[in-house]
């Protein structure tokens, strides 16, 4: 069974053109995160805070991966694409050799814009591949429901037979969206050679088990856990709903200055240099 290294709380910052978000990590050290780089709360239901949104801004040797709950995020790109995200559904960018984008959100009838975005690294070897979408609407995206209540949705990766439509991400990453009833204890599975973290957005939970209590993790908790091939969870009193994210660490060099990520630092000055003179 894992246990916990720490339970964190996520905290405030604003990024794009002024939206306030909530930032559970990155641009620090992400090394227990490894693939993962950052990871950002954006539910809002303030239009004033959000609606600025994220304009035109690059990205080179990562992947964005935008989870929406409620409203809807509107994108378009240097290469022509352009859509919107609505409740449920989930774009994997793969940014890859480089490319423009802008994400502009609207909020619901009631003003709400609800979702997550995480940042996954690119290994060396496919730092300068092609950009690509993979844009999946909700009804794509399978739902395990167990006889205890408890119900999964598979973003990326397999859980109880089921897998997610999200595929060829480097990392070989699982992204769950589980939710759990009130007081039910759950044992979920995690691959030993992985790191792993929770994200509690509903509710609370405890994540050790019976014979370590410790305390219930709330809304806009991250816990990072230890090596083991499972986590145990229980559901506090009003239930739980987090994101379980695991993925196999790239353990490679990270030079990193805003949304560009590479290995070395001649190559992220490069980076800039390319985007500076237009030809990223």
């Amino acid at each position: 069974m894992r246990g916990i290294q720490k339970i964190s709380a996520a905290t405030p910052t604003m990024e794009g053109a002024g939206v306030h978000l909530h930032r559970a990590f990155g641009f620090g050290d992400t090394e227990p995160f490894d693939p993962f780089l950052l990871f950002d709360d954006f539910r809002n239901d303030q239009p004033e805070h959000y609606l600025k949104g994220f304009p035109w801004h690059p990205h080179r040797g990562i992947e964005t991966i935008t989870y929406v709950l409620a409203g809807e995020v509107e994108h378009q790109d240097s290469l022509g694409n352009s859509g919107s995200l609505r409740p449920g559904d989930v774009q994997w960018m793969t940014a890859g050799s480089g490319i423009l984008h802008q994400e502009m959100p609207r909020g619901d009838e009631q003003g709400r814009m609800h979702g997550f975005q995480l940042w996954a690294n690119l290994p060396a070897s496919l730092k300068m591949t092609d950009p690509r979408y993979q844009d999946i609407p909700s009804a794509q995206i399978p739902v395990v429901t167990e006889d205890d209540g408890t119900s999964v949705r598979v973003v990326c990766g397999e859980f109880a037979g089921q897998r997610g439509p999200v595929d060829g991400v480097a990392a070989q990453p699982r992204y769950l969206d589980v939710s759990i009833p009130s007081g039910v204890s759950r044992e979920l599975p995690v691959e030993t050679s992985r790191h792993a973290f929770a994200y509690v957005f509903e509710g609370d939970a405890n994540f050790r088990d019976a014979s370590a209590p410790g305390e219930f993790a709330g809304n806009r908790s991250l816990v990072l856990f230890d090596q083991g091939d499972s986590i145990r969870v229980q559901a506090g009193d009003d239930g739980a709903r987090f994101l379980l994210v695991s993925g196999e660490p790239l353990r490679e060099p990270v030079a990193w200055r805003g949304p560009i990520v590479m290995n070395t630092r001649d190559e992220l000055v490069q980076a800039w240099q390319e985007l500076q003179d237009g030809t990223v």
